[in-house]
């Protein structure tokens, strides 16, 4: 019965038995019975409890490293620290690097942060290096809350061509008729031909590991936006946000990264 009792609490832990009606592993069944033999089976449990938590530890999640491509524009990012005055304004920042991003997306997701709520309008602008004016200007809704925020170019109904670097600009309009007053964030972005981006190890999957390896093969865009999809489907989990903070550690986006982090430990969004 005590055998029993053994195997159906190690099948409880996810541990299969075999037809001789033991479980693997073996040696931490045996070390059951033996135990539950001399300090009965409260006292097996906390140690079966024990010995799983040894046997299967924690394991933390692998932080994505971003390596940019070989030829890159310096400059591209406006705003390398939170753009913003003190007081009631808004700080915000693109989450880009500063050179030109490469995404493999006709239709990219643009991350963008805001510090604070805001009831200024708030534009999003794109142009490109061959046009003088802008391709999209669009006032879009403020944000009712602090934190990371995305533009969708589907959305828009704009599409990217290939090898046509893009500036867009993200722009906290404080007084229409003076513009210099704008609290403006942006950067660079470039789509290479689908073929192009599959040789270079492009993926349009969005997993921790289509993370991993979109960083990993210069697919800034890609992966920092699977990732804030990952977040928003997921808001607890706080592994995704510290693997987030790395990235724009890894792009100098410190004030960001370090927002991110304190909502990791405040287990908020």
């Amino acid at each position: 019965m005590l055998k029993q009792f053994a195997k159906s609490v190690l099948a409880s832990l996810g541990f299969s038995t075999c037809t001789e009606g033991y479980a693997w592993p073996l040696p931490l069944l045996r070390t059951c019975l033996c135990i539950a033999g001399k300090v009965g089976t409260t006292g097996m449990l906390i140690a079966l409890f024990a010995s799983s938590s040894e046997a299967r530890p924690d394991v933390q999640p692998e932080i994505p490293m971003y390596q940019a491509p070989q030829q890159v524009m310096p400059r591209a990012r406006i705003g390398g620290t939170l753009r913003g005055s003190e007081g009631e304004d808004p700080a915000i920042a693109a989450l880009v690097p500063d050179h030109v991003g490469i995404t493999v997306k006709q239709h990219p997701v643009l991350n963008w942060f805001l510090s604070k709520q805001t009831a200024l309008p708030i534009k999003f602008t794109l142009i490109d290096e061959r046009s003088i004016r802008a391709l999209v200007e669009q006032v879009i809704t403020p944000p009712n809350q602090a934190g990371v925020h995305a533009v969708n170019l589907e959305e828009l109904g704009f599409t990217l061509q290939a090898h046509i670097q893009y500036r867009w600009y993200i722009s906290v309009i404080k007084d229409e008729n003076s513009p210099s007053r704008d609290i403006v964030t942006g950067g660079m972005i470039e789509r290479c031909e689908f073929s192009e981006c599959m040789v270079l190890g492009a993926t349009t999957s969005c997993t921790q590991e289509a993370v991993r390896t979109s960083a990993a093969t210069g697919f800034w865009y890609d992966a920092m936006a699977c990732l804030c999809d990952l977040i928003a489907s997921d808001p607890g989990d706080t592994g995704l946000r510290k693997q987030r903070a790395a990235l724009l550690k890894q792009v100098g986006l410190h004030g960001v990264a370090e927002w991110d982090l304190a909502q990791a430990h405040a287990g908020r969004r």
